[in-house]
């Protein structure tokens, strides 16, 4: 599933990763404190931030 030179996911990543849709990866890329970078109309999520933002948010409940 993870390459190790990837740097930034973009959406279809983050589906695989999450294991959510396409409208699911857009809620939670809105979410308060979702490390998401937009670059023009992408959405891009550094690796090592998002590694970081589950450990903080792991037991925590997520709303969509």
């Amino acid at each position: 599933m993870d390459k190790p030179d990837i740097v930034l996911y973009n959406i279809e990543d983050l589906q695989r990763i999450f294991h959510i849709g396409r409208n699911k990866v857009y809620q939670l890329a809105s979410t308060s404190g979702f490390p998401a970078i937009r670059l023009n109309r992408q959405i891009l999520v550094p690796k090592d931030k998002l590694e970081r933002w589950i450990q903080q948010n792991c037991g925590k409940k997520v709303t969509l």
